[in-house]
């Protein structure tokens, strides 16, 4: 027993209880938003935040587990990472669900108990596997050669096209190319690749329009051509009444459980992709700003930690980890207020999905873990390092 104390103690005595308790805060300020925002729901709010809590309770046990694994030997089995990100995702051509209206199937369900975004949690091990071959090529290669630029594109090309063909979701494909290049830069790739990766990406982003379904294209075009839906009846319905939600909110907001679009239920997957709305109308500017501000926060930590690691593959991890929470909250917050196209990306820690905020605590204890090896200035001197 006291053998037992005595690791707890050690733990939390090492452990980046800052970044375990701005996840917590997050996830449960969430769960109070998806309450209210699921009041109008026929099923009402239990299920949600029944399933909500559980998988706080999940992602704070794997938070503790990814900590206590050093990331180097996750890292070192990157032949078993690469076949599970492969197959994981390639399932979803076979069983994979989702949205008709949208084409997406990136869900594998379960029936009533909910189901998993395979997507989701590939980005984590996606994080780990390109800061394992870019750590790789920089101590044993030439990280900025012709070939190890090759071999970083078919990684990327071949997760990117895996995500559009086998789950049919531009915007979880998005995320990846953000997060393939926040990595990239962080890592010390020259802009000079990035220049050339940007006029391939030119002369690409043309063919590829052509493939994109009618849909698609209006998604990506309505908040910037106002005559795609003039009368937001369609595709601009959930920006349009986001945007009034928000802008009534006001300071201080209507009152929580008292929103006019909320608990009228106008806004579709207002608990999911527009949480952020829910914010805005009942708890007004300063909810928002108090979302803003914990994300920020997150983030600030994971590139802190990034900065203070003790190897380039435990900071590339923590920068991929930043940049994923980074792409996915301007995005996010953006369809909300009708700056960005609506392509289905949740806020993280603060929208609904069980299998979002399990992988989120998961990535966060990568973080936890890498700072927990870090060797304090004095001590390395100390050694002789």
């Amino acid at each position: 027993m006291r053998r037992a104390g005595r690791a707890i103690l050690d733990y939390l005595k090492k452990a980046d209880l800052l970044l375990l308790a701005l996840c917590v805060v997050s996830t449960v300020y969430g769960i109070i938003l998806i309450y209210s925002a699921t009041l109008s729901d026929s099923a009402g709010p239990r299920q949600y935040v029944i399933v909500q809590l559980a998988a706080l309770a999940i992602g704070i046990f794997l938070f503790v587990i990814f900590s206590i694994i050093d990331i180097e030997i996750i890292a070192d089995r990157w032949k078993w990472l690469l076949a599970f990100n492969i197959l994981f995702i390639g399932i979803l051509i076979f069983v994979g669900t989702g949205s008709t209206e949208v084409g997406s199937r990136s869900w594998i369900r379960f029936g009533p108990i909910g189901g998993i975004q395979p997507a989701e949690v590939v980005k984590v091990t996606f994080i780990i596997l390109l800061a394992k071959q870019m750590h790789h090529l920089k101590e044993y290669k030439d990280l900025n050669s012709f070939f190890s630029i090759a071999q970083l594109a078919v990684h990327f090309g071949l997760m990117f096209l895996l995500v559009l063909v086998a789950a049919q979701d531009l915007g979880t494909a998005l995320v990846y190319l953000f997060i393939f290049a926040a990595m990239l830069y962080t890592g010390g790739i020259k802009l000079r690749w990035f220049a050339l990766g940007g006029a391939v990406l030119g002369c690409l982003i043309p063919v590829a329009w052509k493939f994109l379904e009618p849909y698609q294209k209006q998604r990506i075009l309505a908040p910037y051509d106002a005559s795609i839906d003039p009368d937001h009846i369609g595709i601009t319905w959930q920006p349009y009444r986001s945007k009034i939600a928000i802008a009534s909110g006001q300071w201080t907001g209507q009152g929580y459980g008292q929103g006019t679009q909320t608990q009228s239920g106008s806004i579709p997957e207002q608990h999911t992709d527009f949480i952020f709305s829910a914010a805005g109308e009942e708890l007004g500017f300063i909810g928002c700003l108090a979302i803003v501000a914990l994300l920020t926060l997150i983030i600030i930590r994971c590139i802190y930690v990034g900065l203070k690691a003790r190897n380039n593959l435990s900071a590339l991890v923590c920068m991929g980890i930043a940049a994923m929470l980074i792409f996915q909250s301007l995005e996010n917050i953006g369809m909300c207020l009708g700056l960005t196209p609506v392509i289905g990306l949740t806020l993280p820690f603060f929208s609904y999905g069980g299998s979002s905020i399990v992988t989120l605590f998961a990535a966060m204890g990568l973080v936890c873990g890498v700072k927990m090896r870090t060797v304090s200035p004095w001590k390395r001197s100390l050694s002789g390092h």
